[in-house]
This record gives C-alpha cells, sequence and structure tokens, in this order.
C-alpha cells in the first residue's frame, strides 16, 4: 500500500505568510502570483480563493509585518512605551526590506493597520495628551512610527527594496572627495558620521540617527504636553522656549 502525505490545506494565512517569505528572498518587485503558487506548489488560479489580486495580496503581506510588532508594553511611562514600540517597528522593516516599499504604496487602511494606529494614538492619550497635541504629535512622528523614515542621506536601494550593491571602498572615496570639492557644506555634513578620511566610505549609522531623531521628537513631545501647549487660535505657540535649554 502507497502511503500519500496530505496536502496542507490552502488558506488565506497561509498564502500570506508565504508570500512574505518570498519576497524576503527575491524582492517585492519580483514576486508574482505564479512564483507564489509555485512555491505553494498550487495552481495560480487557487490563489484567488484567498486573495482577490496582488493589490489585496501587498494589503495582506502589511498586515502581517504588522502584527510582528510588538504589543505596547503594559507597564512604563508614555515615553517608553512609545519608544519601545516604534523600535519593534523598525526591527521587523530590517527583517523585511522590502516592507518599506509597500507601506509607502497603500491607499487603503485594513483592520491591522488602522488598529495599530488606534493602539499609538492611545499611548500618548494616555499619557494625558491633549486631542489637539496628539493630532500634531502624529503628524510629527509620520513614518517613523512605522520604523522608517526618508533620510536626507539614504543610498537608494536595489532592485525589489534589495540593499544597493556594494562599492569599492576607492570608488566612494574618489566621489566623496568629488563631493566636497563641488560642494562643501554637503561635504562636511557627510564626514561627520566620522573624524578619519573613511568618514565618507562608512557612512552613518542608521540605527543611531533613527533612535537619535526619534529621542528628539519625544523629548519635545513631552516639553508640549507639559507646557499645555495648545493650537487653538489666539494661543502662544511657544517653540523657541520649548527648544531652548
Amino acid at each position: 500500500m502507497v502511503m500519500t502525505t496530505p496536502r496542507v490545506r490552502l488558506n488565506r494565512d497561509r498564502v500570506l505568510q508565504a508570500a512574505v517569505g518570498v519576497a524576503d528572498q527575491i524582492g517585492i518587485d519580483a514576486l508574482s502570483m505564479r512564483r507564489l503558487a509555485e512555491e505553494l506548489g498550487v495552481v495560480p488560479m487557487a490563489l484567488y480563493k484567498h486573495v482577490a489580486n496582488k493589490e489585496q495580496l501587498l494589503d495582506g503581506m502589511v498586515e502581517v509585518i504588522v502584527a510582528e510588532i510588538d504589543p505596547p508594553a503594559q507597564h512604563g511611562d508614555w515615553k517608553s512605551t512609545v519608544r519601545q514600540r516604534v523600535l519593534s517597528a523598525r526591527r521587523v522593516l530590517l527583517r523585511h526590506p522590502w516592507a518599506r516599499q509597500v507601506l509607502e504604496s497603500r491607499t487603503d487602511h485594513t483592520p491591522t493597520v488602522l488598529a495599530y494606529l488606534e493602539s499609538t494614538i492611545g499611548m500618548f492619550l494616555a499619557g494625558g495628551f491633549s486631542v489637539d497635541l496628539t493630532h500634531h504629535v502624529m503628524h510629527a512622528l509620520g513614518s517613523r512610527m512605522w520604523g522608517f523614515t526618508q533620510e536626507l542621506f539614504d543610498q537608494p536601494a536595489g532592485p525589489g527594496g534589495a540593499a544597493p550593491a556594494e562599492v569599492p571602498p576607492e570608488t566612494i572615496a574618489a566621489q566623496g572627495r568629488l563631493l566636497a570639492e563641488r560642494y562643501p557644506n554637503i561635504g562636511q555634513i557627510s564626514a561627520a558620521a566620522a573624524h578619519d578620511d573613511t568618514a565618507v566610505a562608512r557612512g552613518c549609522d542608521d540605527r543611531f540617527e533613527f533612535e537619535f531623531a526619534l529621542d528628539l521628537l519625544l523629548d519635545g513631545f513631552e516639553r508640549l504636553h507639559q507646557s499645555g501647549w495648545s493650537s487653538a487660535p489666539g494661543s502662544e505657540h511657544p517653540h523657541a522656549e520649548l527648544l531652548a535649554p
């Protein structure tokens, strides 16, 4: 008697998890319904019972990665709670380099995404922030709450959101010297990542820069909250005083 291994029943969660795995391997641009079907060992038409099209597939993949973000800590002040959540989101995006591109492309918010937004807003409100201040805080926080931000010195990603191709150190150094000659101010800022001639080649510490800006924002939010800041017409906007040491 020939024993056969029963096929694992296909469902939406299995489709989405497989799609995330494929995108991690080959990038989001190379992901197709046909490639995903091959990964799952089914015909492409079988996928359409669970996702209507690639856009719906991408929405579902966003749900998967958002669900990987740690829930808010149950104990602690609002600042540490927000900080831990945002840094958890950053760790998730580092695991899935393609996710930033997909997050930026989404126009419809799924229930999972809305729940994450709701939770983030709730952390500030629970910390005693006014609705008015929280509104402006969310604008300032922007994409950082998802674990990424558009940095001034970002290097363009490769195909499918992959890391940029390796460039020989001598080529980078030559480009840096040319940059410094033509644009001395930009050259100085670029070289501020270190104090030696290899600064341009080494670049910025992405983690440090992300946390530095996040902490700067959180400190500013705290000062506004403690001052009772309001954006209402006629109220004072003590920006200068709040930024003073």
